[in-house]
């Protein structure tokens, strides 16, 4: 490679040259897109981040029905927000391991069934007050309380007991968990000033920024925290994330650049953003699911016949194509994917079944047609969505009603509340995570109120199974379960594909979420 061209691609790294002339020039020059932006991210992180500048961010998900409490975080909106102002005791790699945060260390008892967290020092939350142990055990009581309504509920079902030890918290199970630690990743779990018992949406935590100005589902501006314990995050000096639900309007913002980088780019504009001068599209393969959920204690979804008829109408192959255009898989009516470690890639797939949806509608007992609720801010493309299942259903004899919901209020009024509506998951760390988040019969997520006892007992037994195949084997049983009985249609797991601006750098790999697992606004920085 040329030196004109190393040398240029210093110049975009110090923000002396735009990155559109600078891959301009190495067209010029015969070198490839994908060789010349490889060069460009090796400079840009030979640089170093630059601190200051502002940072804003194109967000889809925000409702003006959001809260500010971990607990009650519904959307990727709300997960950024508290991924500005809190953090939790562990974290994920961008391979997938755990890395340390507000636990400086943790080890396990030999059955797994207690676990201590040594609580870092030297850590204060953005009010002043100095991070305790007792601050982190009253957080997790407060998740894991008889009353709770935390997303993180069914995480927390095994915990017995939450106690300070000098520096430390122990945490004693009901039973041996090796994935503990994984759990705790979990978004809902930010520690709080007391737990956040009196105080749950007041946004105060540790993190690397304070929020400053917050109105829910449009706008929210934060201020770099100058106690911040880490010097490796939070680059920018202010950040700003703006709620833009509409795909057009999000990705016409990043091309305006009034935005530095937006999430969720909608799979069929995405080729067209890629071509946007000085935009990079990131599509990363994931966990996450495009979902139809049902109710399974709510009429007629309390019928599996009916349940089976819908899962057979769906054209799973047809979504993949004209809804995620090849950014993502086929789903199998299960939540878990080759993205988790102990994936089964044995369970029959299940496939478009006209005369098998007819079968199974028939013996339902059911008749006329079935409402189905849907939103753009249920995921990227779901009313056309709806559509095609209308289309393909309507082939087994199946009517489907569509109502087109409002996007402002979605995930408080329509998700986990009406009995059959799209949405989406953006998978967790493990099996365990997902499972217990939103299928176990005690979790206050069971968005498809599958209630299964055998279920709950295989979901125990396997936390505490030390065999790495008879654990695999037990997680293939419950997937059978939530595909052949539960009320989930999943026909495909989608790639996150987030754009970023050349006035930004800093993008690596991650796992976990979109948008780096939502640590992009604070591990990237201003360049020009």
């Amino acid at each position: 490679m040329s030196d004109e061209l190393k040398y240029l691609s210093r110049l975009v790294a110090a923000g002396r040259l735009d990155r559109r002339a600078f891959m301009g020039r190495a067209a010029a020059l015969g070198v490839t897109a994908m060789g010349a932006g490889t060069l460009l991210t090796s400079q840009v992180r030979a640089q170093g981040a630059v601190k200051g500048g502002t940072i804003r961010v194109g967000i889809q998900g925000g409702s003006s029905t959001d809260s500010l409490d971990p607990a009650t975080a519904t959307n990727s909106t709300a997960t950024q927000i508290l991924r500005m102002w809190g953090e939790p005791l562990v974290e994920l790699t961008a391979d997938g391991g755990l890395e340390n945060v507000l636990a400086e260390e943790f080890s396990a008892s030999a059955d797994a069934a207690t676990w201590t967290f040594k609580i870092r020092p030297g850590v204060t939350f953005s009010n002043g007050k100095t991070l305790e142990p007792a601050d982190v055990a009253a957080t997790l009581e407060r998740h894991a309380g008889e009353e709770s309504q935390s997303g993180a509920l069914g995480l927390l079902t095994g915990i017995t007991s939450i106690t300070v030890e000098g520096d430390s918290v122990v945490i004693a199970l009901d039973g041996p968990n090796a994935d503990l630690p994984y759990l705790l990743t979990d978004y809902h779990l930010m520690i709080q000033p007391g737990g956040g018992k009196e105080a749950p949406d007041a946004a105060i935590g540790t993190g690397p920024y304070t929020l400053v100005a917050h109105e829910a589902g449009v706008r929210s501006v934060f201020e770099k925290n100058p106690n911040y314990w880490r010097e490796d995050l939070g680059h920018a000096a202010t950040i700003e994330l703006l709620v833009i639900n509409d795909d057009t309007a999000r990705s016409a913002a990043l091309q305006s650049g009034q935005v530095h980088m937006v999430n969720r780019v909608a799979p069929k504009v995405a080729s067209l953003v890629s071509r946007m001068p000085g935009v990079t599209v990131h599509s990363t393969p994931s966990a996450g699911h495009y979902v139809f959920i049902m109710h399974c204690n709510t009429a007629p979804f309390d019928n599996n016949d009916l349940r089976l008829a819908l899962k057979y109408a769906m054209n799973r192959e047809e979504m993949v194509d004209k809804i995620l255009f090849g950014n993502g898989t086929v789903g199998n009516d299960t939540p878990i994917n080759a993205a988790y470690p102990l994936f089964s890639d044995d369970i029959e797939q299940r496939t478009y079944d006209p005369d098998k949806a007819a079968f199974h509608f028939k013996a339902s007992g059911h008749e006329g047609p079935i409402l189905l609720r849907t939103s753009d801010n249920s995921f990227p493309g779901a009313p056309d969505a709806s559509q095609l299942f209308q289309q393909s259903a309507a082939a087994a004899g199946i009517e489907l009603d569509i109502k087109r919901e409002p996007n402002d209020g979605y995930w408080s009024e329509v998700w986990n509340t009406q009995p059959f509506c799209t949405s989406y998951w953006g998978g967790r760390s493990v099996q365990d995570a997902m499972f217990s988040t939103a299928y176990s019969s005690a979790a206050d997520w069971n968005d498809t109120r599958f209630f299964n006892p055998q279920f709950d007992q295989l979901l125990v037994a396997a936390r505490g199974e030390l065999n790495e195949e008879t654990r695999k084997g037990m997680y293939r049983d419950m997937s059978v379960m939530v595909r052949d009985e539960g009320g989930l249609i999943c026909p495909m797991f989608n790639n996150f594909i987030d754009a970023t601006s050349d006035k930004v750098a800093g993008w690596g790999p991650s796992k976990g979420f979109d948008l780096m697992n939502f640590y992009a606004p604070m591990k990237m920085w201003v360049v020009g």
